[in-house]
C-alpha cells in the first residue's frame, strides 16, 4: 500500500465507524479513503486557497494533508506533527451542533482543531496563515550548545604566548 494513502495513526475504525457515525463520516458502502480522495477532487474556492497557502511547508515550515481520514470523520487540512486539524466552514455550518460533536471527538483524541470560515480564507489568506502559524508553540530553545573544552574539565583555556626570539 502506497504510505501516501494511508490514514494516519488515529484512523482506522472501519466502516463500521462511518455508519455509526452519519453525517461527516464516509457514506456506508464507501471507505473513508475513496470519500476522502472524491472531496480532494471536488475542493471548494476556499480550500484550493488554503491549500496554496499550506502546501510545501509554506506555512510556517508545517507539513499539511488534505482531506485525511481521522477516526470517523475527514478532517479539511491535519498536520500530524502537531497534532492539528484545520477545517473550514461554509455559511451552512454556523453554530452546528454537528460540528461541536466533531471537535470534542477531536479534542477527545488530543487533536487541537482551529475552524475558519470560507470568507476568511477567501478574503484575508494572510491573516488565517498567521492565525495557524501562532496556533502552533514555538520550538522548544537549548541555547548555546557548548562541549566539553578542548582542554578538558578543570584546566585553564589561558595558555601565554611566547615568542621565540633567535
Amino acid at each position: 500500500m502506497n504510505p501516501r494513502n494511508t490514514p494516519p495513526p488515529l484512523a482506522g475504525l472501519g466502516r463500521e465507524a462511518d455508519q455509526e457515525w452519519g453525517e461527516g463520516a464516509a457514506q456506508p458502502g464507501t471507505s473513508m479513503l475513496a470519500r476522502a480522495k472524491s472531496i480532494r477532487q471536488g475542493a471548494t474556492p476556499a480550500e484550493r486557497r488554503l491549500w496554496a497557502g499550506v502546501r510545501n511547508r509554506k506555512c510556517g515550515g508545517l507539513t499539511f494533508r488534505r482531506q485525511v481520514p481521522i477516526g470517523p470523520f475527514i478532517a479539511d487540512f491535519y498536520c500530524a506533527a502537531e497534532r492539528l486539524v484545520v477545517e473550514l466552514d461554509g455559511i451552512s455550518h454556523v453554530d452546528s451542533n454537528t460540528d461541536a460533536a466533531r471537535d470534542a471527538w477531536m479534542v477527545a483524541q488530543g487533536l487541537r482543531v482551529l475552524r475558519f470560515s470560507n470568507q476568511d480564507v477567501l478574503g484575508n489568506l494572510e491573516g488565517t496563515l498567521i492565525s495557524i502559524q501562532r496556533a502552533v508553540p514555538p520550538p522548544p530553545t537549548l541555547g548555546p550548545l557548548r562541549g566539553p573544552s578542548p582542554q578538558g574539565e578543570g584546566e585553564s583555556s589561558y595558555r601565554p604566548v611566547t615568542a621565540h626570539v633567535r
